[in-house]
């Protein structure tokens, strides 16, 4: 009798465990959903000023990231930081730069992708005239990537950390905990070759812009469908069981 209650115990733990890790996926996956849908209605949105200092305190993944910005001032000549990057161009580097906004504060500015760390002309020459950056604002990347620290004193980054770039770059006065990325994933240029891991054509202007990653991955309803069915066949095998052990018992 004991056997048969424990055994009924274990299937009813395991039947409900299962059940609510599949209605946990469901809700995950409404979320993802609603979350994709924001995104790009905010990557299509017209471009809104960037978030001055008066609402840092309240910037976040869920209601920031991937807003469409825009902000005017001058690029810092001089202040540049090279952070790794695999994109479909191959290896090279994110081009991180300081952007003094006309409202008194700094805000990093991700100029694009480059293969290497040589600073093209166009970025090299800016900063000389006031001009309007728009792009995408993005939550700072703080630490490093998967097994690789960022190393600041050694100006090796492996992800966009706001506060840690702004420290070695020894910027001035208040700086946005966000950057942005300059240009739009809608305005990205085509070039085929890239698919294929071919290098870019000659024409290409570095850096590349419009290469931001809006793209989520969401496997949601398979994991619930996998979670569902282990209830399933939970119940199968404890109708097994209590059909053997009425056998036995009989």
């Amino acid at each position: 009798m004991l056997r048969r209650a424990l055994l009924a115990l274990a299937g009813i733990v395991l039947f409900c465990t299962f059940c609510g890790l599949g209605v946990w996926q469901i809700e995950r996956r409404a979320w993802k959903l609603a979350l994709i849908e924001a995104v790009n209605e905010r990557v299509a949105a017209a471009p809104s000023p960037a978030p001055g200092p008066g609402a840092w305190d309240g910037i976040g993944f869920a209601d920031d990231e991937y807003r469409h910005v825009s902000a005017t001032g001058r690029f810092v000549a001089g202040d540049y930081a090279f952070v790794q990057a695999t994109t479909d161009y191959g290896p090279g580097f994110w081009l991180m730069q300081p952007f003094r906004d006309q409202r008194g504060f700094t805000l990093l500015v991700d100029r694009g992708f480059v293969p290497s760390k040589t600073l093209p002309g166009n970025v090299a020459a800016s900063g000389a005239t006031a001009e309007t950056v728009t792009g995408l604002l993005r939550v700072s990347q703080p630490g490093g990537a998967f097994l690789r620290s960022n190393v600041p004193a050694e100006g090796r980054w492996y992800s966009r950390d706001v506060a840690a770039i702004a420290k070695s770059l020894q910027l001035d006065g208040p700086v946005a905990p966000y950057f942005v990325d300059e240009g739009s994933p809608l305005e990205r240029p085509q070039l085929p070759n890239a698919e294929m891991g071919a290098p870019p054509p000659e024409s290409v202007t570095y850096p590349v812009t419009g290469l931001t990653q809006v793209a989520f991955r969401n496997a949601h309803l398979q994991y619930a469908l996998t979670w569902f069915a282990l209830a399933g066949l939970t119940l199968v095998a404890a109708a097994i069981v209590y059909r053997s052990e009425r056998r036995r018992g009989g």
